[in-house]
């Protein structure tokens, strides 16, 4: 008897490319796997969150964080291990579609973990999917990597038509450092005229005021 009702414990038409074995073996890996992949996760989420969340279908062996292969962060997808499949395929039916951390998240039949696979594949280090995102995603690290490199390209763009470096000296620049040295210098002048000034004076008063001369003597007999 055929069901109108399509069962949600179907995998998807993905296939990983980097899969080493044949279609057939690929079909064969499905039909007996207890692992699941899980994406559009937030870079936020945690291990223990996940945990809490897919414990509920049954219970897990293992859980694979996706890291970035270039910051060892976690980039918005894991690898959920169970010890039966029935309890993967109840979690296919109750966990995706799902929100966590205010996230729609995705699960998927995967043939099976392998060391390797849970670094991003994308040429900046996270995930493909993200290499092309032109919409801002806060909780996916903001911008897509395509869509920050062409902000940064338009700001420096923006720099050096705005902000470049003055070649060539502006018309009235050497008389002004002239006129400010000539008033500098024409400062330490006065300076020194002062300070020939006050010699003088004090001179003028020893030869004037014998307690003046008294006072410098005493300070030269302490001297020695």
């Amino acid at each position: 008897m055929t069901s109108l009702v399509n069962s949600l414990a179907v995998p998807s038409s993905y296939r990983d490319q980097l899969y080493q074995g044949t279609s057939n073996q690929f079909v064969d890996d499905l039909s007996s796997t207890t692992t699941l992949y899980v994406g559009n996760l937030s870079f936020y989420t945690t291990e223990e969150q996940i945990y809490e969340l897919f414990s509920k279908c049954g219970e897990i062996k293992r859980i694979i964080m996706g890291l970035d292969r270039n910051q060892k962060t976690p980039c918005g997808f894991c690898f959920v291990e169970y010890y039966h499949r029935s309890d993967a395929l109840d979690c296919m039916k109750y966990a995706n579609g799902t929100k966590l951390d205010d996230r729609v998240i995705r699960c998927d039949l995967d043939p099976g973990f392998k060391e390797g696979r849970q670094y991003g594949r994308g040429r900046s280090g996270g995930q493909v999917r993200d290499e092309y995102r032109m919409e801002y995603d806060a909780g996916r690290g903001g911008w897509g990597h395509r869509m920050r490199m062409q902000l940064e390209q338009d700001r420096a763009r923006n720099i050096k038509e705005n902000y470049e470096a003055i070649k060539e000296i502006p018309k009235g620049a050497d008389e002004y450092k002239n006129r400010v040295g000539t008033s500098a210098g024409n400062r330490k002048r006065d300076r020194g005229q002062e300070d020939s000034a006050e010699d003088m004076d004090r001179k003028r008063q020893k030869e004037q005021n014998p307690r003046f001369r008294e006072h410098d003597e005493d300070e030269e007999e302490e001297d020695s």
